[in-house]
């Protein structure tokens, strides 16, 4: 799987056929490629908002959430990041027949587990809470994620590259449906008892 992190940012062409070439069997353990990956920005995320904390303004307070609230929503958020790659592949697959691409569930959700590797390692900014670098950091990753999709889509449902662009771009509109759905549902979360609590 590290092979195929490293790929996906170093020669995204290359690795994008070598992922079309595997066997079913290879895809199916690729499944747990999102899992484990996105464990990483959510242990980052809970040191840095419990240990490290972040300021606002020239206050020089850190601000830090207590260690139950973070773990809380640590857990929420990882398991969040797995639900969002696999519903985004689910959609993958059912669109697929329209763009005439043979398509799994499987290989959906590998396709958006691997195109996520940006972001998941861009997560590791969370150790060191400072908006302006996570912020920076972040739009690259969503960049190169958005790249990786519209390289990879043609490439592994063996489509051409125009139809390709048309799938990626609707799968792009399905994240973006998705993004505001996880910030509505955060909102109703919050009321629920989910909301932050903040150290004194």
């Amino acid at each position: 799987m590290i092979q195929h992190a490293f790929g996906l940012l170093v020669r995204p062409s290359a690795q994008w056929r070598t992922v079309a070439d595997l066997p079913e069997s290879s895809f199916r353990t690729l499944l747990l490629f999102p899992c484990f990956f996105a464990i990483l920005p959510a242990v980052a995320w809970y040191y840095g908002t419990s240990r490290v904390g972040w300021t606002v303004g020239d206050s020089g307070e850190a601000i830090k959430l207590t260690v139950e609230s973070a773990r809380q929503i640590s857990v929420l958020f990882y398991l969040v990041m797995v639900a969002s790659v696999a519903v985004i592949g689910y959609f993958i697959h059912w669109m697929s027949e329209t763009y005439g691409a043979a398509s799994t569930l499987t290989k959906g959700i590998v396709i958006v587990g691997l195109t996520s590797t940006p972001l998941f390692i861009a997560g590791l900014v969370g150790f060191y809470p400072l908006l302006w670098i996570d912020l920076l950091i972040g739009v690259v990753a969503v960049c190169w994620s958005v790249y990786l999709l519209y390289l990879g889509i043609p490439i592994v449902m063996d489509i051409p590259e125009e139809r390709g662009f048309l799938f990626s771009s609707a799968v792009v509109g399905v994240a973006l449906v998705i993004l505001i759905c996880i910030m509505v549902g955060s909102v109703i979360l919050w009321e629920y008892g989910a909301a932050p609590a903040f150290t004194d």
